[in-house]
């Protein structure tokens, strides 16, 4: 299943705190069509009740359970920080990924990017990609 292309990856992300990170992993699902604009404010209610960052410098925003409805279909987005973004963590998050999941998805794209994130090369070959195209492959070859 192919969720990732090159118009939802941004490669040097700059924003001056969690929510403006969330906001822009957010805006790229809605603008690929994969959400309603209101998810953004789901996926910002959802960092509210519970920090998204996962450790290792990876932070995965997703909306509440009562955005299920405003899912139109299965889809990530990927902003990379060069700079890193505080999230809450003892380090800094320095990917965003953004996902959106339709009907019983979420779980499994959730463990999914986490899986591929075990891996620490991974987290390294992600931050050195040169092109949007590199990050997709990297995350689409481990789904």
């Amino acid at each position: 299943m192919k969720m990732l292309s090159k118009e939802k990856i941004i490669l040097n992300g700059k924003a001056k705190d969690k929510y403006e990170a969330v906001r822009m992993a957010g805006k790229l699902l809605v603008d690929a069509g994969h959400v309603a604009p209101e998810y953004v404010d789901k996926m910002l209610e959802r960092e509210e009740i519970v920090s998204t960052y996962m450790g290792g410098g990876l932070a995965i925003p997703h909306g509440t359970k009562e955005a299920k409805n405003l899912i139109f279909s299965t889809g990530l987005s990927v902003v990379r920080f060069p700079e890193g973004v505080d999230f809450g963590g003892d380090e800094p998050a320095f990917i965003v990924i953004g996902i959106a999941a339709a009907g019983g998805d979420h779980m499994e794209v959730l463990t999914n990017v986490a899986m591929i994130f075990t891996e620490e090369s991974n987290l390294e070959r992600i931050m050195n990609a040169a092109t949007e195209e590199e990050i997709a492959d990297i995350l689409e070859g481990g789904m």
